[in-house]
């Protein structure tokens, strides 16, 4: 059994908690402009954007992007 820990900094993270996180820091209005997908512009949801987001790999890989962009934005912030 290892121990290490893992280097990938979304280990442990659901998909649920980074849309939360970044609607949280970004808003949905913020949000729909920095990704452009409807989920996120046209009545927007955690629901429907966790829907789309599972059955869309690129729009997935952009999400997970911005998640990382925002954890290093405030850690820069918080030194």
């Amino acid at each position: 059994m290892q121990n290490n820990p893992s280097k990938d900094p979304l280990h442990g993270m659901t998909l649920e908690a980074i849309v939360t996180a970044l609607v949280e820091y970004f808003g949905w209005r913020e949000l729909g402009e920095r990704i452009e997908i409807k989920c996120f512009r046209i009545d927007p949801s955690v629901s429907s954007s966790l829907k789309f987001l599972r059955k869309t790999p690129w729009a997935r890989a952009k999400v997970e992007s911005l998640y990382l962009f925002m954890r290093r934005e405030q850690a820069r912030a918080s030194r």
